[in-house]
């Protein structure tokens, strides 16, 4: 059975009358920067949301970069940011001269342990940055009682969990990416609601920021478009790309649902097994499962030979990730060092990700699962 990743060209075909329509009107319109695709993909995207303000950019990366820059931080002010997650997240931190200060994670979870926060806030500090892994929420009423209380800013780093729920202890329930100062994301192809190429988009609930973000998007251009108010980037998704997610944006729950509904599959098949510990949902939150990822008890040697079974026999698998950000070489300069972060070293000696889209069957759930405790349990044995 020929299983992906991520199976992108299945989903298309599902919607390849709607995108190749789209796409040629595009052409022809002759407004491939900007115009009306990219309005109405930014107006939907702003009312799935129930945001206040949507800027599109060119992607996930930039997208971050631009929400600090837009928070006018000095050269050494502290982000706080979990130290399991993607390169991305920190690295936009270093770029602008702000020192990234790393937090472990829950092991449950996989997001930033909000009981260790409090402890890295110092005069410095001026951002908090969750990341909502996977595709499940971090804890974010903690998170922004403590940055109301340190008179923080919340940027979130939402890449990963595009329609992702949480519930706040008053009944409340977001949408990940508007609950805290300004939020990103990525359409990277992979992405819950990818491109065909790359973008990404930035969200806020206030104008003043909406205001500088955008300004910041578009080389420091306010009004006039050669006065130059602050140094910007270059950051705009175009309208091709725009058109795309503006049509894959109304199946993005049905996406979702789908993903939620493999990964209750695989649950089952791993149920009851020893040493394999599935992804957990905490009641109130809407988990969208960017990712499905197992831990393996035993460690990074039977990891990597079940990994090593799995690749042989073509059925894909991914480690995301095997090195913690303060085990990088890039963030050697800030002295971090083995053992600071024990959690986060743990995750990427045990963690493995199986395939995990929104076209998947429960056949191809079930084969995948079949094959990998197969492989798990030779290994096991041996």
């Amino acid at each position: 059975m020929k299983i992906q990743m991520v199976d992108t060209l299945t989903q298309y075909q599902h919607i390849r009358e709607e995108v190749d329509a789209a796409v040629m009107e595009v052409i022809k319109s002759g407004f491939y920067i900007g115009g009306p695709k990219v309005n109405s993909f930014k107006e939907n995207l702003t009312q799935y949301l129930n945001a206040n303000f949507v800027i599109p950019c060119a992607n996930g990366t930039d997208a971050l970069q631009v929400a600090l820059m837009a928070l006018n931080l000095e050269p050494g002010d502290e982000v706080i940011t979990p130290a399991f997650t993607y390169f991305a997240t920190a690295e936009v931190v270093a770029l602008l001269r702000l020192n990234p200060v790393f937090v472990d994670v829950d092991p449950v979870t996989f997001n930033i342990d909000v009981k260790q926060i409090e402890a890295k806030i110092t005069p410095r500090t001026k951002v908090i940055l969750p990341v909502h892994l996977f595709g499940l929420p971090a804890d974010m009423e903690p998170i922004l009682q403590l940055a109301k209380k340190h008179q923080l800013a919340v940027v979130e780093d939402n890449a990963q969990a595009i329609g992702a729920e949480y519930r706040f202890s008053d009944g409340k329930v977001l949408k990940t990416g508007v609950m805290g100062d300004i939020g990103t994301t990525s359409f990277y192809p992979s992405k819950n609601l990818g491109a065909y190429g790359d973008g990404g988009a930035i969200f806020t609930q206030n104008d003043k920021l909406a205001h500088a973000l955008l300004r910041i998007c578009n080389h420091g251009v306010s009004s006039n478009r050669y006065l130059h108010e602050v140094i910007g980037v270059n950051s705009r998704l175009d309208a091709i790309q725009a058109a795309i997610l503006d049509i894959k944006l109304r199946h993005l729950d049905l996406y979702n649902q789908n993903r939620i509904q493999a990964a209750a599959w695989y649950n089952e098949c791993f149920k009851g097994i020893d040493g394999i510990l599935t992804p957990s949902t905490p009641e109130g939150y809407k988990h969208v499962f960017h990712q499905y990822t197992l831990r393996l008890t035993g460690g990074r040697e039977l990891r990597d030979a079940v990994k090593a079974c799995m690749d042989q026999a073509g059925i894909p698998s991914m480690i995301y990730y095997p090195v913690p950000l303060h085990l990088q070489e890039a963030y050697a300069p800030y002295g971090y060092k083995a053992g600071d972060y024990p959690v986060s070293e743990q995750l990427s000696a045990e963690v493995i990700s199986l395939p995990m889209h929104s076209e998947l069957t429960k056949d191809q759930v079930h084969f995948v699962a079949e094959q990998f405790l197969q492989f798990y349990h030779q290994t096991v044995k041996a």
